[in-house]
């Protein structure tokens, strides 16, 4: 246990997940010491003495002193990196503001990125937004009416509130939370959706075009009980920004009546607006896409994509998504079989996403039949090597019979280089597409064939 010691959640499950992969580790937590975490750790065979939320819980368990050496070296490598990214810019260390608006402050800052537990985000947000600041909530979980009363005090202060569960976004060229590399551009994004923002931006970028900014508004906010706020406070901006040149709307499927709202909302911008709201008889993200790019005046190439034969041996359809909106939208496409998002809320709590730690969709993979249909995300944040971890569960799954479908998001800058993931996921047994409805459509012809 270190006490008084803080680091957000995103770090944190990141190096949870680096000491996982070190050789000879067989369980690695490192957590701020709240309640959910303590039982978790304790759960797992650890003896955890009294904590609270603002102690960092570290808890490994190796086969081996050597092991337990190596994770405990690796730690401090990682704390250390922390540490050097923390004090670029801005004030030094010894001085480092201890409140959000203290830093607003001594970093003459616009924008607060809040990522931690679920239940302590709101008063972070709060406390940002009262300083004068946007802020993007990474965090998920937050209770819906305490996203409409920040939404609520966001537009009396004149700022924009991203999220809660706003997993990407790009403000002047800047990503945040899981973002891809993508060249600058005209196209402005509002997005109710993380990885659809991903996956249209990305989709761009191999076209040729780039973007402005992405702002991400929280999955829920074009729900009934949100009402649009911040996507009509994100449209406005974007409609003021001479960079921008053309917007593109995407969400998971709209409550009709808020659509409605956005709707109306959009005809009276100046901008041209495409929009992807995701539903029966709407455009899916990649016909989204290519609308901004025809109206953009750019040539829509052939999507990139790599298929392998490959026959189920059933045509049961298993979706194992880590994208809400990707899931969604194959879903809609497919019109049949059985979807899961691992990155819906009741799979996060205590638990790193899965586009960071894949541990539960590997478990799922491991026993799926028929046809499987799953995303891979790319980006900054992302875990650092997806096929790597994915092609065993791959190969296995092929041996068993099962068709393999991926749908990879991401452009050739991003960390992980597309074409190196394509050619490993290929390579396992997979048929491969950027776009996900291609590959949705191409799951469901499968199916087809397995009848």
């Amino acid at each position: 246990m270190r006490a008084g010691l803080y680091h957000d959640s995103v770090s944190l499950m990141r190096i949870s997940q680096a000491l996982s992969s070190r050789p000879g580790v067989t369980v690695a937590v490192v957590a701020m010491a709240t309640e959910l975490n303590l039982g978790l750790a304790r759960e797992a065979g650890f003896e955890i003495a009294e904590a609270g939320p603002t102690d960092l819980l570290v808890a490994i368990r190796a086969e081996s002193e050597a092991a337990m050496k190596d994770a405990g070296e690796e730690l401090d490598r990682q704390f250390a990196a922390l540490a050097r990214g923390g004090q670029s810019g801005g004030p030094r260390a010894e001085s480092a503001p201890r409140t959000t608006r203290s830093a607003a402050r001594a970093w003459d800052a616009t924008l607060a990125l809040v990522s931690v537990p679920g239940r302590h985000a709101f008063a972070e947000a709060m406390d940002a937004i009262d300083a004068g600041l946007s802020v993007m909530i990474f965090s998920d979980n937050m209770p819906v009416e305490l996203e409409v009363l920040l939404k609520d005090r966001a537009k009396e202060r004149g700022v924009l509130v991203m999220g809660p569960d706003c997993g990407t976004a790009v403000v002047g060229g800047a990503g945040l939370g899981f973002a891809n590399v993508l060249r600058p551009g005209p196209v402005g994004v509002v997005a109710a959706s993380g990885t659809g923002a991903q996956q249209v931006t990305c989709l761009l970028d191999h076209a040729g075009a780039g973007v402005s900014h992405v702002l991400g508004v929280g999955g829920r906010d074009l729900s009934a009980a949100v009402g649009g706020r911040s996507t009509l406070v994100a449209l406005s901006a974007l409609d003021a920004d001479p960079a921008t040149e053309l917007i593109v709307l995407i969400s998971k499927p709209p409550a009709p009546e808020v659509a409605d709202i956005v709707r109306q909302a959009v005809e009276r911008l100046g901008t041209p607006v495409v929009t992807a709201l995701l539903g029966a008889g709407q455009d899916d993200l990649t016909t989204a896409a290519e609308k901004a790019l025809r109206d953009l005046g750019v040539t829509v190439p052939e999507w990139p994509s790599w298929t392998v034969p490959q026959q189920a041996g059933s045509a049961d359809l298993c979706g194992l998504y880590s994208g809400g909106t990707l899931c969604a939208e194959a879903r809609i496409i497919a019109g049949t079989g059985s979807f899961i998002d691992f990155g819906d809320d009741q799979y996060t709590v205590g638990r790193a996403h899965p586009m960071i730690d894949p541990t539960m969709r590997l478990e799922a993979l491991g026993r799926a039949s028929g046809v499987v249909l799953l995303d891979v995300v790319l980006g900054n944040a992302a875990e650092p090597d997806p096929a790597d971890r994915l092609a065993p569960a791959i190969r296995e799954a092929r041996e068993r019979g099962a068709a393999v479908v991926v749908a990879l998001v991401g452009t050739e800058s991003d960390p992980q280089g597309l074409r190196r993931q394509a050619d490993a996921l290929v390579a396992a047994g997979a048929s491969v597409f950027t776009s996900n409805a291609a590959a949705a459509r191409h799951a469901t012809s499968l199916i087809g064939s397995a009848q």
